[in-house]
């Protein structure tokens, strides 16, 4: 009997967890902390173990230290809690699977990746990784999910009235994030629950990951120029010139070591550059677009409010963005997909989010928080289409303020967020 939590709200990537227990003999879950990986671990597993749990002075813990044998002997799915808390655990359930053909006898789940150091093996073709986040607006039931990313890739998308939105409404979205313990919070109390979780970041987990001790006031300065560049293209010395704007506080690599730990603790994601058949290959820009995990988290860290948000539009924008690509995140990963985006360093020319199949099938995508900004978006992609020799499946503009799902005579779809699922 499965130890589904009473209340658990379905994911996305259940589905997912599911098949790969069959394919598998383990399933690492990884993501940041409070995404409700634990929970959803709980919807597939039949027995659990809590590194983490304080009852008995730790006891588990304790007991993985000593032999790790004597914490896996449990009802298959076993699930075991931040397993990088003892991390020789990975190569220990790469072991057991190895000991027999039976698939689904392990769920790990972490927030944290430990030091290769810790690892001797890589667990391919045992342990298979899938990466989790903070709930989309179709998990949390913000969108009514009238279409798919796969209507889009087989052009089946039908002309459609949606829900009206209103821009408060998108604002508070973006500040109480995708948390499932964040979902019926006010926005001043989700803004409280983000600002605290940074805060545990930073006392702890910033150090605990590999032992190192790290400053907590240059990581607060990297993380908000980290914030204050949201959804932008920026490469690394630019966020080590914005923290040493007033005064050299960190050298170049001790700011790049701090930015990895950021990854490692999947508070930040990077969005890669889209390399395709262009007529010439020189121009496409490399550089990553950078987002943290979930757009809540940047505005914990410049601690911005609805009123604030209201005054500066032009960055409430960017921050729509992360919203949006967040949400593309989780559907195209479940379709076994990639998230990218687009510049054309001739140009200038920039596509916020290019999607891929497995199959090299992509779509390219503008967003746009208002209405007004539409005609624009679609005239950047119908340059992009004239650029690149592989077309894409689909053009599409995701609009925040629209209300209906419709095609354009120039073929190119608008999308509401709060109507898209994947």
């Amino acid at each position: 009997m499965k130890l589904t939590k009473n209340g658990y709200k379905q994911r996305i990537i259940d589905s997912k967890i599911a098949d790969y227990l069959k394919i598998f003999g383990a399933v690492s879950i990884e993501g940041p902390k409070w995404c409700g990986k634990t929970w959803t671990a709980l919807n597939h597993a039949n027995s659990v173990v809590y590194l983490n749990n304080t009852a008995n002075n730790f006891n588990d813990k304790r007991l993985a230290d000593a032999n790790v044998e004597l914490i896996m002997n449990k009802e298959y799915p076993e699930l075991i809690d931040e397993w990088q808390e003892v991390p020789a655990i990975w190569d220990a359930v790469r072991f057991k699977c190895d000991e027999d053909n039976i698939k689904g006898k392990y769920i790990l789940t972490g927030s944290a990746t430990p030091n290769d150091k810790d690892i001797h093996h890589s667990g391919a073709g045992r342990i298979a990784r899938i990466k989790m986040y903070t709930m989309s607006l179709y998990e949390s039931g913000e969108s009514q999910g009238l279409i798919t990313v796969e209507d889009l890739f087989n052009n089946t998308v039908n002309n459609q009235l949606t829900a009206d939105v209103e821009l408060q409404d998108l604002i508070k979205y973006i500040i109480r994030g995708g948390w499932p313990e964040a979902i019926n919070l006010t926005q001043e109390q989700a803004l409280d629950l983000s600002y605290n979780y940074l805060e545990d970041v930073l006392k702890h987990d910033i150090s605990a990951i590999d032992g190192v001790n790290r400053d907590i006031n240059k990581m607060r300065r990297i993380m908000r120029s980290l914030a204050r560049n949201e959804s932008t293209i920026v490469n690394d010395s630019t966020i080590i010139n914005d923290v040493n704007d007033v005064e050299d506080i960190a050298s170049k690599n001790t700011i790049l070591d701090y930015i990895d730990v950021l990854e490692k603790l999947s508070i930040l994601e990077n969005q890669p550059a889209f390399s395709t058949n262009l007529r010439s290959s020189g121009r496409v820009g490399k550089s990553a677009k950078r987002h943290f995990t979930d757009p809540s988290l940047a505005c914990a860290v410049l601690n911005l409010t609805e009123e604030k948000l209201l005054n500066d539009f032009n960055f409430l924008g960017f921050l729509f963005e992360a919203l949006v690509e967040r949400d593309l995140r989780i559907y195209i990963e479940s379709m076994k997909g990639n998230i990218f985006h687009f510049r054309d360093n001739i140009s200038g020319l920039e596509i916020d989010s290019i999607l891929e199949l497995a199959n090299g099938d992509y779509g390219a995508i503008e967003i746009k928080l208002g209405t007004d900004k539409i005609d624009e978006a679609a005239t950047n992609l119908l340059k992009f289409n004239e650029i690149v020799e592989k077309k894409p499946k689909f053009l599409c503009v995701i609009c925040g303020l629209s209300n209906a799902i419709y095609k354009r005579e120039d073929g190119i779809y608008v999308i509401p967020i709060t109507a898209l699922k994947p």
